[in-house]
């Protein structure tokens, strides 16, 4: 599975992060990063979810 942002979307609200803090965090300075983008089979679950709650569409998965 491979993670892809498009950061020219997302506007680090956190909702990902929220969702798969061990993948997605946003930092102090107010940008989101991905820890992980070839997360693990034992996320995958968490991750769709973080994908479909992007307020912004900015998140992609492919699996």
């Amino acid at each position: 599975m491979k993670i892809t942002v498009n950061y020219d979307l997302c506007t680090s609200n956190a909702v990902c992060m929220g969702i798969a803090p061990e993948i997605f965090e946003v930092r102090d300075d107010g940008f989101m990063y991905v820890l992980n983008d070839s997360p693990g089979p034992e996320f995958l679950e968490r991750v769709r979810e973080a994908v479909a709650s992007c307020p912004n569409g900015a998140l992609s998965l492919d699996e």
